[in-house]
């Protein structure tokens, strides 16, 4: 009975909440594991009491060692989950009152203006067609502050060279706009001209993915993981002596923004955010380097 309602509600996610494969992904993961929990304790899904949801969060943090954001993480998917019952089965919404666990603020880890000259310096030094894409790949992924996930789903007709802009698919399917500098524009003729046929099994424009790789006869977008290892690379060639992940150009690009005038409004649009609240993080980063700043620079420091 249990599993049957944890299928219908998969079918659910996919075909009427029409989620993002990430984020049903994200929520798979979690319920799977809460689904694991109710058949290791023989307890029947329709039959919970608030005691036993509370129980798996406790074991998930007590046993498992998950973080509060993992913790808040699971908590977002059991009120998914217990509101799909409740409005489908006429289940008690056993999720309704979970409060979140107050989460540590961190401020975005990020690269300075110079270790991000470095790193597109440290392009420059591949001509081969493979060291051109991965040229373009980096430039884009900084100057345009995209996800991983975006830059790899990007496609040739999503790119307008006559506005400036690009389209850029975001979380839940949305759309927005995002300004490159005339610089990039360039890159990117060079690079579609010049180089990206060289990824097709035919040697011809046969796809509109911006980054095509050929797996298994098939031409399919570069992975996450691909563009993952190519960074790793860069940042060695590059001297950068420290882990640094594609997310971090995101906040890096968003942090020298702010330092150089951007206001929160602009930098939430760039970014494809629905609150003002999730940027206003960067506002700590200007702060703490206006601190540094303030005691380099001052006179009586």
């Amino acid at each position: 009975m249990s599993q049957q309602i944890f299928l219908k509600f998969y079918t659910y996610l996919l075909t009427e909440k029409c989620v993002a494969a990430n984020t049903f992904s994200a929520y798979k993961r979690d319920i799977d594991q809460f689904a694991v929990y109710v058949d290791k304790h023989n307890l029947v899904l329709s039959s919970l009491v608030m005691a036993d949801v509370k129980n798996f969060l406790r074991y998930a943090k007590e046993t498992l060692r998950l973080s509060p954001r993992s913790i808040t993480r699971k908590i977002s998917s059991l009120k998914v989950l217990f509101s799909y019952m409740h409005e489908r089965l006429g289940a008690q919404n056993l999720a309704a009152d979970l409060t979140f666990p107050k989460l540590e603020k961190k401020l975005p880890n990020y690269l300075s203006e110079d270790e991000v000259r470095q790193l597109l310096m440290a392009t420059e030094h591949d001509r081969s067609d493979l060291g051109m894409r991965n040229k373009v790949l980096i430039y884009l992924l900084y100057v345009s502050g995209v996800r991983i996930s975006e830059l790899v789903h990007l496609e040739i007709s999503h790119l307008h060279f006559d506005t400036g802009f690009i389209d850029v698919l975001g979380k839940g399917g949305k759309m927005r706009m995002v300004p490159l500098p005339h610089t990039m524009f360039a890159l990117l003729k060079n690079y579609i001209d010049m180089v990206h046929s060289k990824f097709t099994h035919n040697g011809q424009r046969s796809t509109d993915f911006l980054f095509p790789i050929l797996y298994a006869g098939k031409i399919k977008c570069i992975t996450r993981q691909a563009v993952w290892n190519i960074l790793k690379l860069l940042c060695k060639k590059s001297g950068i002596d420290r882990t640094i992940f594609p997310h971090q150009l995101r906040h890096s690009l968003a942090t020298h923004m702010l330092k150089n005038g951007a206001d929160l409004r602009s930098l939430q649009m760039l970014l494809g955010h629905e609150n003002l609240a999730t940027v206003q993080i960067y506002t700590h980063v200007e702060t703490s380097y206006l601190r540094t700043v303030y005691d380099k620079k001052h006179p009586r420091s």
